[in-house]
Formats: structure tokens, sequence, C-alpha cells
């Protein structure tokens, strides 16, 4: 393979590489959450994508090494919140390992299909997953979309450059 002129510094694929482009990359933040045997479980995804009209269905990505994993793993449902700008900590608590993700400070309930619903987001969407596709150290899921509300306020949050940001017009 050879460079054209002028690409700035090439790089050989890395995971740093991996990471410091997406870094550059804007992306729309959810919350993916499931109920265990042991309680709900849940975690921040920029990977959540529309996969089809008709039947509706969509995917994410979820890290096999996660505390969330094992729950994903094995069941039939899951909810995907997508969060506004006013829910950066939210975001981090989902985020951050070891995090009491559910405790006083989430405010939730069940939800249909027993899955953790959670408050004051501005969409939110039960589905049921349909397929685990391995994918290196992680798993895109794929679910069927059963219901859902879009009605919810606020505008979208963004994760770039390693932070959660606004939108901005």
């Amino acid at each position: 393979m050879t460079a054209t002129p002028g690409l700035g510094t090439v790089r050989p694929a890395s995971p740093e590489l991996l990471r410091s482009v997406f870094r550059r990359h804007a992306a729309g933040v959810a919350v993916i959450t499931a109920s265990g045997r042991r309680g709900p479980v849940g975690f921040t995804a920029t990977s959540l994508a529309s996969v089809s009209a008709e039947p509706p269905m969509l995917s994410f990505a979820v890290g096999t090494g996660g505390s969330s994993w094992p729950v994903i793993a094995t069941s039939d449902h899951v909810g995907v919140h997508v969060l506004g700008e006013h829910q950066r900590e939210l975001a981090a608590t989902f985020a951050r390992s070891g995090a009491d993700r559910f405790g006083p400070a989430t405010a939730w309930g069940e939800g249909p299909e027993g899955v953790p619903v959670l408050d004051g987001v501005p969409a939110w969407m039960v589905c049921k997953v349909v397929a685990r596709v391995p994918a290196g150290d992680h798993r895109i899921v794929v679910a069927e979309v059963l219901l859902g509300d879009p009605a919810g306020h606020g505008r979208p949050l963004l994760y770039h450059q390693g932070r959660f940001n606004g939108l901005r017009d």
C-alpha cells in the first residue's frame, strides 16, 4: 500500500488509532438496560444504530468484559434510552466502572417485559433481542423494537473528543 502525499501522519492500525479517530466522530449517547437475577444492569453506549424499518430493528455494541455483559448475554429484552443534554451525569454514571448505576440518584422504574426504564429521557424503547454477533472483544446486539416513547423533552446528548456535549445550532 502506498500513501498519497499530504495525508498527514499515517499510522498503522491499532486500538489507539481507532480510539483517536472515533474521538473525532460525534455520536449520540444512549443507555442500554436489562433486568438480571441480581437486579438491573445498564451501560452507556455510543454505538446505537438503526438497522431496519420493517420490522423496526436497532443495534448496539457491548463489551464482553463489562459488568453488564453477562446479563445482556442471556436477556430476552433490553431497554434503549436516548439521553438528553441535561443528562451528562447520568451518562457518566452508566459509563463509570463500579458505579451504583441504579442507586438513589437514578430515577427509573420497571417497564414492559420487566426492563428497567429510565425517567426523564427524550426517548426510550423496549426491544426483543434477536441476535448477538461476535465482533472482537464486543458483541453486536441486534434487537427488534416492541414499543417505546419518543415524546420526552430535551435536546440530544453527544459524545465527542472524550466528553459529553450538547448539540449546537
